[in-house]
């Protein structure tokens, strides 16, 4: 194995772990109320500001076309991560990790069909399978069936993060162009923290658990992945995201005590395997 071809496998597995546990830390602060969901909000994307501003700051050279970050995108980043905290409330990590996964690649592989894209027959049984996956792990009246409020919060904020993340395809500098978005987030956040003023409760944990999700796991983390996709075609790049939920079920389990449910394994077995199909049957196209 060559230096860059580990380089990259060193920078997508680091990078799965820090998605993950963006799900397993708003979790272990959220789910205890360690801090209220207005305050992790905005603590984590402040952190990340922070911390993106920094790296944009201290790199070596200057990109070749400058950043396209804007404050529309800033603000499908900042519905992403409100829905996400307020849905940690009640869905434990695993759940929570695969509604959102679930729902990010709906709404971009909904875009491509919308754009023109004719998935083959094996893309389209791929895609119905993660489907049944998602509405199976949803399903209310059943024993293990997760709180359908978070479950909704939680699908809506896949749908902002997947709006955000076509929105940033093709950035010439997409570091620059994330810190950006951050730092233009930070205002809303405030606005947030402002309107649920008679909520705020927060505890050293609780702060010490956003800033962590906020500037290692998200704004380092995200600096860490486009090193990756240097040296990963788009779709090894989709199939390595599929460990993310993975991942953080288990974390959810060994460091939250969380507990594993059939329905928890059925329908993680028919979403990974559905999206993994379908992007598979997109490739061979």
């Amino acid at each position: 194995m060559n230096s860059a071809v580990l380089k990259t496998a060193i920078a997508a597995s680091v990078t799965m772990v820090a998605f993950a546990f963006n799900s397993l830390l708003a979790r272990a602060a959220l789910g205890p109320e360690l801090i209220d969901p207005a305050s992790y909000t905005t603590v984590r994307l402040l952190a990340g500001a922070i911390v993106l501003f920094a790296l944009v700051t201290i790199r070596p050279g200057k990109p070749e076309t400058p950043s396209s970050g804007s404050w529309q995108s800033a603000l499908w980043l900042f519905v992403y991560a409100v829905l996400l905290s307020f849905a940690y409330i009640t869905l434990e990590t695993g759940v929570g990790a695969l509604i959102l996964f679930a729902a990010v690649q709906g709404t971009m592989i909904g875009w491509g069909i919308y754009s023109g894209e004719r998935p083959s027959l094996l893309a389209w049984i791929g895609n119905v399978a993660a489907l049944a996956g998602f509405i199976y792990l949803v399903l209310p009246g059943t024993l293990n069936a997760p709180d359908p409020f978070g479950a909704v919060l939680m699908f809506f904020s896949g749908v902002a993060w997947g709006i955000y993340s076509l929105r940033g395809r093709g950035a010439g500098d997409p570091l620059g162009t994330t810190a950006t978005n951050f730092i233009y987030s930070v205002p809303m956040t405030l606005v947030l923290s402002v309107i649920f003023f008679t909520q705020f409760d927060v505890t050293n944990n609780g702060i010490i658990l956003a800033a962590i999700s906020g500037g290692i796991t998200s704004g380092m983390g995200y600096a860490l992945w486009y090193t990756a996709l240097k040296g990963l075609t788009a779709t090894k790049a989709a199939i390595i995201q599929l460990t993310a939920p993975v991942i953080a079920a288990i974390a959810g389990v060994i460091l939250l005590s969380e507990a594993v449910t059939s329905q928890l394994v059925v329908g993680s077995i028919l979403i990974v395997g559905g999206v993994a199909t379908a992007i598979l049957a997109k490739s061979k196209a």
